[in-house]
C-alpha cells in the first residue's frame, strides 16, 4: 500500500494527533532523533512550536526526550506507538459508547410504542431482519420471492428459532425456495395467493409474534427498503390485516 506524506499525516489526525504532532513524529522517524533545529529543517513545522508539540508527544508516550543542550528527541518505536495509538482508540471509544449506553438506558422507559422505522440497503435489512428474527417467542412468518434473499444466516436463525419451539413459516411462489426450506426441521413451507403472482416489486416481508412486522420493496435498481416496527400497536394491526387478506396462513392456527 502506497501512502504519501499527506495521506499519512491526515490518518494521523484521525487518530486524535495534531498535523504538527503528525508532521513531528514522522519527521523524528526520519532522522532518527534529533533537535528542534533538526526538526524544523526536514518537517513544515516552525521551530518554535516544535518544543510544545514534541512536550506534547512527550505526553502521550511517543517520543523520549534527552536532557541535553541543546535538547534532544527520539521517537518510540513503530510498533510501540502502534499499541500506545490503539489502546487510547480503545480507552476513548470505550468512554464515548459507555455514555451513549447510559444515556440510551435513561431514556428507554420515554419512548414510544408506536415508532415506524425505515431501513435502506439489502445488508442493513438483512441485520435487521436477523435481528427480529431472535427476538420471536411463538412465530415467525418469512415471505420472499427472491432467492437472493435467502442467506445462510437466514436459514440458520429461522432453523435455531424453530429449535426452540418457535412456529415457523416461510411463503414464497419460487419453488426452489420452498424446496430448501422443506428441508429444515421444524419450518413449514407454502405458497401466497394466485392473486399475487404478478407481484414485481416486493422484498419480504417478516411477521414476529402478533407485534412485529418488516415490509420491503425492491426498485429497478435493485436497492432494498423497508419499513419495520415492533411491539406497536401499528404492527399489530397491520399484522391482522395481511393475515384476514390471506396474504399469509399461520399452519399452528389449523
Amino acid at each position: 500500500m502506497s501512502v504519501d506524506e499527506t495521506e499519512a499525516i491526515d490518518a494521523f489526525e484521525r487518530l486524535g494527533l495534531t498535523s504538527y504532532e503528525a508532521k513531528v513524529f514522522i519527521a523524528l522517524h526520519q532522522l532518527g532523533s534529533g533537535t528542534a533545529r533538526d526538526v524544523d529543517r526536514v518537517a513544515d513545522v516552525p521551530r518554535s512550536q516544535v518544543y510544545s508539540v514534541a512536550e506534547s508527544l512527550e505526553e502521550r508516550g511517543l517520543l523520549e526526550v534527552q536532557q541535553s543542550s541543546p535538547i534532544r528527541y527520539r521517537p518510540v518505536s513503530l510498533e510501540e506507538a502502534e499499541r500506545t495509538l490503539q489502546n487510547r482508540f480503545e480507552q476513548e471509544r470505550e468512554r464515548a459508547f459507555a455514555y451513549v449506553d447510559e444515556v440510551k438506558q435513561d431514556s428507554t422507559g420515554e419512548e414510544t410504542q408506536e415508532d415506524i422505522w425505515t431501513v435502506r440497503g439489502r445488508d442493513r435489512v438483512d441485520d435487521r431482519v436477523l435481528d427480529l428474527l431472535s427476538r420471536a417467542d411463538d412465530r415467525i412468518v418469512f415471505g420472499t420471492r427472491l432467492p437472493e434473499f435467502i442467506t445462510e444466516p437466514l436459514e440458520r436463525a429461522l432453523e435455531t428459532q424453530a429449535a426452540e419451539g418457535v412456529s415457523v413459516l416461510v411463503v414464497s411462489r419460487d419453488e426452489t425456495i420452498r424446496a430448501q426450506f422443506d428441508d429444515l426441521e421444524g419450518v413449514a413451507v407454502d405458497s401466497p395467493p394466485k392473486s399475487r403472482t404478478g407481484d414485481q416489486r416486493s422484498g419480504r416481508i417478516i411477521i414476529i409474534d402478533d407485534d412485529t412486522i418488516l415490509l420491503s420493496v425492491v426498485d429497478d435498481d435493485g436497492c432494498e427498503t423497508a419499513i419495520w416496527s415492533a411491539g406497536s400497536l401499528f404492527a399489530s394491526v397491520l399484522v391482522q390485516l395481511i393475515e384476514a387478506s390471506e396474504e399469509v396462513h399461520d399452519p399452528s392456527s389449523g
